[in-house]
């Protein structure tokens, strides 16, 4: 699996000529970064002097970060496994007019996995930005940085899954899927950078 390699192997697998894992995969990790310095921010505030009345909401924060870095890892995989199925339906046979429809079925149905998974990512990630609006404005002063870069990694991984679901969305038949799926995709465009200016406007050096 892509999430039990080492960072090195990790770049290399990347790098290397197999297209995956690709930018989605990219994306979950990047969520996966901020949501651990999420975490590390919200744990670096527990119990320290001048802190002590934010350790509930400071530990919700941190309990809340473990869990989506843990999801997030696992959509590493995730999103490469989605890829796969996708280009394993286009190798379907195709010999008759049943086989043909079956195969057409599959590839449309593996591409609309395709596209939710990312979209998934960017939802999950997206939401989390409100957690890092708290650290960087109410956590440890010496650690406000590292709340920056969360935040910073959170925009990029937002809007390189969005990406991912896109590029997706332009192979699916299903118009009612294209039109939610795309909606989804814009409100978060939108949203996901001017978030990102607000939470860095809070940060003092």
């Amino acid at each position: 699996m892509l999430v039990d390699l080492n960072i090195k192997g990790f770049l290399e697998e990347t790098a290397s000529n197999a297209p995956v894992p690709g930018g989605g995969s990219i994306a979950a990790l990047s969520g996966a970064i901020s949501a651990a310095l999420t975490e590390m921010v919200a744990n670096l505030t527990i119990g320290k002097k001048g802190y002590e009345g934010l350790e509930a909401e400071m530990e919700q924060i941190a309990e809340a970060g473990a869990k989506l870095r843990e999801k997030l890892a696992a959509d590493i995989d995730r999103d490469s496994d989605a890829f796969n199925q996708v280009m394993a339906a286009f190798k379907l046979p195709k010999g008759t007019e049943e086989e043909v429809e079956a195969r057409k079925a599959a590839i449309q149905e593996a591409t609309k996995n395709a596209a939710l998974v990312p979209l998934e990512v960017a939802t999950d990630v997206f939401h989390m930005m409100k957690q890092i609006a708290v650290v960087v404005e109410k956590g440890n002063k010496n650690a406000v940085t590292d709340g920056a870069v969360a935040a910073m990694m959170a925009r990029t991984a937002v809007l390189s899954a969005l990406y991912n679901v896109k590029i997706n969305l332009g192979s699916i038949k299903d118009e009612t899927f294209v039109k939610e799926a795309t909606e989804k995709v814009q409100q978060m465009e939108h949203q996901v950078q001017e978030i990102e200016k607000e939470i860095l406007s809070k940060v003092v050096l």
